[in-house]
């Protein structure tokens, strides 16, 4: 599956239950780390950290409690997912037979469920404030996942680096690319051949068309100790971001 949908089929579906949440219970945020500690630093958290949908994380349920949900990620690290009343848990939908990718989209945010109903073995999506330091997130949207989705999910995880790439362009440097991992927080690098092709969304582009703060999508492969480039889809710069400037070219005017 392609890895755009599949992570925006748990965190686009988190998005969703968050807007609704808010236009429900627009009161006090959930409980989280004591004040001081919000630091937003997501990325390391396990099958996608923030994922470029927004701070959050996700792991395996090892303890429920009345206030909490401690999770261990796929990189072995142990986070406490702190809940309130004003915290919005939902439950994955399977998708229908046959139906095409992001065909879950239109669930209106997922199907509500109870804390309780989340259990120790549980693959969960925690989409909130991380602070990296107290190994803590304070959870607006708490998504219980579908087990074969999860199943995929720690696939792509594991093949991360090897197969797969996805984050945000910091240097060109001729045909090699470095960028910073949406999934690990890392720097990566690729470079590009002959034979590598290159889009944006569905439109043919090239290298020259990369610019240092695009989101990119890369699929390849390790060859010779670097990851050669087979096909590269930029998303152009993130919501929000700094506009980019052509490389080695002058700062825009003021």
């Amino acid at each position: 599956m392609n890895v755009r949908i599949l992570y925006a089929l748990v965190f686009g579906l988190a998005v969703g239950a968050a807007a609704a949440a808010q236009d429900a219970t627009p009161s006090a945020p959930p409980q989280g780390p004591p004040a001081g500690q919000g630091q937003r630093g997501g990325g390391r958290g396990g099958w996608g950290g923030g994922m470029g949908m927004g701070r959050g994380l996700m792991g395996t349920v090892t303890e429920v409690a009345a206030d909490h949900y401690t999770i261990k990620t796929e990189t072995g690290e142990t986070y406490t997912v702190h809940y309130s009343a004003n915290t919005r848990i939902v439950k994955q939908q399977a998708r229908a037979a046959g139906a095409g990718g992001g065909g879950e989209r239109g669930g209106g945010g997922g199907t509500p469920i109870k804390a309780t109903d989340i259990k120790v073995g549980d693959a969960i999506g925690a989409m909130g404030e991380v602070d990296a330091g107290a190994k803590s997130v304070g959870a607006m949207v708490v998504v219980q996942i579908d087990p074969e989705r999860a199943k995929q999910m720690r696939e792509m995880q594991a093949n991360y680096g090897k197969t797969w790439l996805m984050g945000k362009v910091t240097a060109i440097d001729g045909v090699k690319v470095t960028l910073m991992g949406t999934v690990d927080n890392t720097a990566h690098s690729f470079v590009a051949d002959e034979n590598t092709t290159f889009r944006k969304r569905r439109d043919p582009i090239t290298l020259a068309d990369i610019q240092v703060g695009d989101m990119v999508r890369v699929e390849g492969a390790v060859k010779g100790g670097s990851f050669v480039a087979a096909a590269v889809n930029a998303m152009g710069p993130p919501q929000g971001g700094n506009p980019s400037v052509p490389r080695n070219g002058p700062p825009p005017p003021q």
